[in-house]
């Protein structure tokens, strides 16, 4: 089987794609063919060796996917050979075959294709821990989402609708604000082009929003929290900008804000019957028709550093995906 190899830190072009030996599950484990895996920025971190944790050299990057049982291991009595799953992973994702614990597969919901179930896992996971349970965004709410066009920008305002509270999106182009609000969006700010803190305050009639989703980092943290409603909750979910923003605390003593942390897979390591009800009410609204994941892109298993640049350069929109047959 074939998959793609990270031997030394670096950037996307230096991984190598290579056969090896067919996959043996253990003791407890699963062993898939890979019909899709998802793409998400902190693969583009965690072969630079930038993340929260580095995998030991050498590893196959990729951390969510779904296909088809191809075996089991000793003591597995659910999945079975040739159930269609979804599993999320620490590593492995980009390759052909993998072999993952039992207890980090779930069923794939009857209807779902394969590119929607590499979609789920990390980005709806982690916009559905930060907007639900972190910032515990109500009916009636608005909640600002900046790098709305991104998988967790998108996932965040689907989960939002769906509370039905009020979303502002915010991206840096027209056509990804289209994209925006063909997923929910009330409003929308292309930070490009807007002054963002007069474009929140004539968003929001000078209230300031509740919830700000916060992916990116970088330069409109400040602008964005300085923008909050009283309050509020800062979601910090990530750094897709590069910098990681140094805010004044006094902003958030005179909103009586919140500044709120949002590490998905620690969550899920740490509370995983909590993760597991927010993955089955996820597939409710799935199966509902009120989250649907955007696939823009699909790459062979070969032009996986070609997915990673165009993910590290922010030209995707939604997710994109490795098919790695």
């Amino acid at each position: 089987m074939k998959a793609v190899v990270c031997k030394a830190w670096g950037l996307p072009d230096t991984l190598v794609v290579e056969d090896g030996p067919d996959v043996v599950p253990g003791p407890g484990q699963v062993a898939i063919d890979v019909k899709a895996a998802g793409v998400n920025f902190p693969d583009v971190l965690i072969i630079q060796g930038k993340y929260q944790f580095k995998p030991e050299l050498p590893f196959t990057p990729g951390s969510e996917l779904s296909g088809v049982v191809r075996a089991v291991g000793e003591g597995v009595t659910t999945p079975a050979v040739g159930d269609k799953v979804i599993a999320f992973t620490s590593s492995g994702a980009f390759a052909q075959q993998i072999v993952v614990a039992a207890q980090a597969v779930m069923p794939m919901p009857p209807g779902m294709d394969f590119d929607t179930g590499a979609a789920v896992t990390l980005t709806y996971g982690t916009s559905h821990h930060a907007v639900v349970d972190r910032a515990a965004l109500q009916a009636g709410e608005t909640m600002l989402v900046l790098g709305a066009a991104g998988g967790v920008g998108l996932a965040a305002i689907e989960i939002g609708k769906a509370l039905g509270a009020r979303v502002i999106a915010a991206a840096s182009s027209e056509e990804k604000l289209a994209v925006c609000r063909e997923h929910g969006a009330d409003a929308t700010i292309n930070y490009a082009t807007e002054d963002l803190r007069e474009a929140i305050k004539a968003a929001t009639g000078g209230k300031g929003p509740d919830v700000i989703y916060d992916p990116v980092g970088g330069e409109y943290a400040e602008a964005a929290f300085r923008s909050i409603g009283w309050r509020g909750r800062y979601l910090v979910v990530g750094f897709a900008n590069g910098e990681i923003p140094k805010l004044p605390f006094n902003l958030a003593l005179l909103k009586g804000a919140s500044i709120v942390g949002v590490f998905w897979g620690e969550y899920a390591k740490r509370e995983p019957a909590a993760n597991a009800r927010a993955m089955r009410q996820l597939m409710g609204w799935m199966a509902g028709g009120k989250i649907r994941p955007h696939i823009s892109a699909r790459y062979p298993l070969e032009q996986t550093a070609q997915a990673l640049n165009d993910m590290a350069a922010r030209k995707v929109t939604g997710k994109v995906v490795i098919v790695p047959e």
